[in-house]
This record gives structure tokens, sequence and C-alpha cells, in this order.
């Protein structure tokens, strides 16, 4: 088989991150709509760590983020300038010294430094949640180490935004969480703008908020270690905050897994959730792992590109990366698939036919796999796929159908993760949909055009497949007979070969 011709959409972009805590260089390939992160290197420079006393960058902080800067500029000195965004968030905004040390950097590093506005930052971040989950609704937070970003998103994307100086930093830390006197401090920012930006959904995006969700995730022993799109109710994230803003340093440092970096700051990031939730009724906290340096790449796309769904995309794309040519074979299993499965009770509402289609784009993806391993090593791949634009437990079904479409071992890898993030329905299904792509697979020999000559139906309590005249012996061999068998059997149905 030869190598997949690269897509005419893709292309590298670097983009750099001058934060108020940290200083970023992500490299990324972009693949249509799929963003792929390729390199991620920070400096945890600390440049507002001062500013809540002086009002100026912190000089060790400044020091840190220059030696930063020279490195990501002599890793990206052979790149094409359109292909780098370098941008400055709220210190360098709000600092006395922030204009003279974006000026340096421009001048003496060559980088296009780009000072984002309050209201910019926050439009940014709240595209990067849309880049990562084109149906998010309600209210994007974004708490950087100065400064928070709120914005609302809906059908039309991004509502213009505000920023409010409720980061770490602004609120005092370094120092020891001075607790009644911040709440108070977060609550009186919050009040004059809480009744406007109400909401039941919140989208939170941020280091210290992504730990948050990981800390949740080690205290509830929950099993799938995935922060984009892990999701808390309003009671789990309460307790969780007022747990967290009652530690203490070092109580926190027994904690396994937390970033060591973010034990400064965790407390303050829990005590602004904590506020939000009872200040404006949220009811469900998301947490997003894409953010401002994704919102820059989405804004920057074509319009057509946009529109495009990103878990389709990255599921395409994952299968050319693993130099498997998609060809026509996906769509003509979609399209084969769609009647019969269209009979069936929906798992996960009108998400159903999308999920079966990003199925069918991951169909062969164990294809260049070592035959005795490839269902296993094709789940691990989907199951902690850096693919935007599904749920957890969008995930998981798409792991165990990827599994069943390469066996039909009833004894799939991580048993714990999938009964407790999938219900035995959508198990069921899972197992039922790979089991169609198995028999779509090698009935048709992965040749679109001949699956075309058999059919695939529900009717009633029977699953019928039948060949297309003369085409009987060449399609309903052994073979066939076997694969058809195990899904009639994964979907209770009685099997009619015709």
């Amino acid at each position: 088989m030869s190598p997949p011709e690269p897509r005419a959409d893709s292309r590298q972009a670097a983009v750099i991150d001058v934060g108020s805590n940290s200083v970023r260089l992500v490299i990324y390939r972009l693949e249509g709509r799929a963003i792929w992160t390729v390199y991620n290197e920070k400096a945890l420079a600390g440049l507002g760590r001062d500013m809540a006393d002086t009002g100026r960058l912190s000089p060790e902080g400044v020091e840190v983020a220059v030696g930063a800067l020279r490195r990501f500029r002599a890793i990206l000195q052979d790149w094409a300038p359109d292909d780098i965004i370098a941008v400055a968030t709220a210190a360098v905004r709000e600092a006395e010294d922030g204009p003279a040390f974006a000026e340096f950097i421009r001048a003496e590093l060559g980088l296009p430094l780009r000072v984002l506005t309050g209201e910019e930052e926050a439009y940014f971040a709240a595209a990067g949640v849309l880049a990562g989950h084109p149906v998010a609704r309600g209210l994007v937070g974004d708490l950087g180490g100065s400064s928070l970003e709120l914005v609302r998103v809906g059908p039309d994307g991004p509502a213009p935004g505000i920023t409010l100086p409720l980061g770490p930093f602004a609120l005092g830390a370094p120092r020891p969480l001075a607790v009644e006197p911040t709440r108070h401090l977060i609550a009186d920012s919050l009040s004059p703008i809480a009744g406007s930006l109400g909401a039941s959904e919140f989208h939170a995006v941020g280091g210290a908020w992504r730990n948050l969700g990981l800390l949740h995730m080690i205290m509830t022993d929950y099993p799938l270690r995935v922060a984009h799109q892990y999701e808390m109710s309003r009671t789990e994230a309460l307790d969780l905050t007022r747990f967290v803003v009652r530690q203490s340093r070092s109580s926190l440092e027994r904690i396994v897994g937390l970033s060591k970096k973010r034990y400064e700051t965790l407390p303050y990031a829990a005590l602004v959730l904590e506020t939000l939730i009872e200040q404006l009724g949220l009811e469900r906290i998301v947490i997003s792992a894409f953010g401002l340096r994704e919102g820059l790449l989405w804004d920057g796309m074509d319009a057509d590109i946009r529109g495009r769904d990103p878990l389709l995309e990255g599921c395409e794309a994952m299968s050319v990366m693993r130099g498997l040519s998609a060809g026509d074979m996906p769509r003509a299993l979609e399209h084969w698939l769609a009647s019969a499965f269209s009979q069936l009770e929906p798992v996960f509402g009108d998400r159903d036919r999308l999920l079966i289609r990003a199925a069918c784009r991951l169909a062969d993806l164990g294809g260049r796999l070592h035959p005795d391993h490839r269902a296993e090593l094709a789940f691990a791949q989907v199951l902690r796929a850096p693919i935007a634009g599904m749920s957890h437990a969008e995930r998981c079904f798409l792991a165990l159908t990827t599994f069943a479409r390469h066996s039909a071992s009833s004894n799939p890898p991580e048993p714990e993760t999938l009964n407790r993030v999938l219900s035995t329905e959508r198990r069921a299904r899972a197992r039922a949909l790979g089991a169609a792509l198995r028999l779509g697979g090698d009935l048709s020999g992965r040749n679109g055009r001949l699956l075309a000559k058999a059919e695939l139906a529900i009717e009633g309590q029977t699953l019928r497949l039948s060949a297309a005249d003369s085409w009987s012996d060449l399609l309903l061999g052994e073979q066939t007979a076997k694969r058809a068998a195990t899904l009639a059997s994964a979907l209770k149905l009685r099997l009619v070969l015709a």
C-alpha cells in the first residue's frame, strides 16, 4: 500500500503564548479542522507574580521569559513568519513596564509579539473552546495568572467578553490564601455582572482549573485521565473547591499526581470557581484542554474549514497518519450501515449518526498493527487520542467499537473504565457497531464498490444480509456468515442470509 498523499489543507503553525504565569511554545499540525499538538514547551516565568504589589513585571520572571523566548526563536529560525503567532496577555497588558518588555521582544528577538486586549483574550479563549467542542453552549471562563476572562458562547459563536483582575497573582498569590477577604473581593467583582452572565454550563479553561479537574479524578478514582471534556456537577465541583480552599500547601503537596508548580495558585483558582458557581448559578463544569492558543488557530481558519466537524476530521486524519489512505471505504461503510442502524433506538440521541460516521473513519486504524494485538492497540489509541469534539462517553464508545471491529472477544481492555463511563446499552451498541464494521470490511475485502453489491437490513427481529443477483456465491461465503452471526448475536436478532 502506497503512503497517503498529504492533505491539501494541512499545514504547520507555532503559537508563542506569553502569559502571567508561563511562557509557552506549542507547535501544531493542522489537518483541515483537526488540531494536533506535536511539540509543547513552557517556562514558568511568573511574569505577573509581583504585580499586585509593584504594578510591574517580576524582574526574575522577565529574565526567565526572555531566556525562553530566545530559545523559542532559535527553534523557529527556519519558519515562515506567517506560520508563527506570538501573543502576550494580562501581565504584559497591565504592567507599567509591559510596553517596554513587548517592544524589546519585537526589536531584539524579532518575534511579532501582539499584546491582546482583555476583550480579545476572552474572544480567543471562547474560540478555543469551540475549536475543541463545537456544540459548546453557556459561559466560558479562562483563568490565567493575573486575569479571568468571561464570555458567552452560543450558536453564533462567542459574544463580546469581559476581563476581570481575578487571576491568582492579582488576588495575592504566592502568599497563602486569606480565604474570607479574598472571597469578598471575588464576590464584589462578580456581583455587577452576575445577572447578565448566569449560565447552566461552564467551560473552564486554564492550567489551574485543569489541575482541579485532575484532582477530582484522583479523589473519585476516575479511571480515564483525559482532561478534555471532563465534567463535574455543581455539587461535585463545590465539594472539590471547598476541599482545596481548606488545604495548606503541605497538604496539597502530599497529593500524588498534581503539578508541583500549581500548589501556590490552586487554592485561589478553587475559590474563584466556587464563587462563580454560587454567583452565576452554574450547574455543570466542563474542563476544556483547548483555549486561547487553539482559538487563535481556529480564528485563522477559512470559514469552510471552521465549519467542519473536528471529530470526523480527527478520526480521518489519525487513520491517515498511521499510513492508511482512507479512500472511499469509510463513506461506503457509512452508507452501507445507515439503513440498518437507523432502525435501532438511539443510545446517544442525535449524536448516533455522527458517531457511526466517526467509527467508519477509524475502521482500518489497526491495519498496520500486528494481527495478534491490533484490537488492543487500536483500542488504546482511540481511548486517549488527542481528538476533539467528543465527550468521555463518546470516546469510550468509539474505543470499544474499534476493539470489536478487530476482535469478537467479549473481554476488551480496561473494563473498569468502560463499565464506569458507558451504560450497558451503549456498550452493547459499540460491540454491535464494531461487528458490523468487521462484517463490511471482510465481506468486501475493503472494496467500497463491492460492498455496494450487498445489503444489510433489520426487519422486525431479523437481521437480513443479502446480495445482488449473481453475487451471492462471491459475497455470502463461510467467512461472511461467521461475521454476520456475530453481528446478529450482538443485536439479539435472528440472522437470515439471502
